[in-house]
């Protein structure tokens, strides 16, 4: 038990440094992401009002058949950034929320890039 706690506090102290490093607006948005074992969800946020944008994840009626491995969720990226398009949002932060950058993340990222959002 105390080496899981002790991890999930690493987590949230890489998260903090970098939450504090981005650079979001009303125009670009952070996009946060949090997985657990069987989903992934995504966030649009405004930082400087504290509302969400745009949400996604495979809980959803029409994505439950994308499985959360890396070949397969890149789809859920892909969807986001056209859910972004249609708020008419070209740019954006991306928060990786204390996780690796490879994986699951990764391909999501790539899902978001491949819509036409700049990072």
């Amino acid at each position: 038990m105390k080496k899981q706690l002790e991890k999930i506090r690493r987590r949230n102290r890489r998260k903090m440094s970098i939450r504090k490093r981005l650079k979001a607006s009303a125009e670009r948005p952070r996009v946060t992401i949090f997985k657990s074992n069987k989903y992934t969800y995504l966030q649009a946020i405004d930082d400087l009002n504290g509302t969400t944008i745009a949400s996604i994840s495979n809980l959803e009626k029409d994505l439950k058949v994308v499985k959360n491995t890396v070949e397969s969720i890149g789809k859920i990226g892909e969807e986001f950034g056209a859910r972004l398009k249609k708020k008419n949002i070209q740019a954006i932060a991306f928060d990786r929320n204390g996780y690796a950058y490879h994986g699951l993340v990764k391909a999501v990222a790539d899902g978001i890039r491949k819509a036409g959002i700049e990072f």
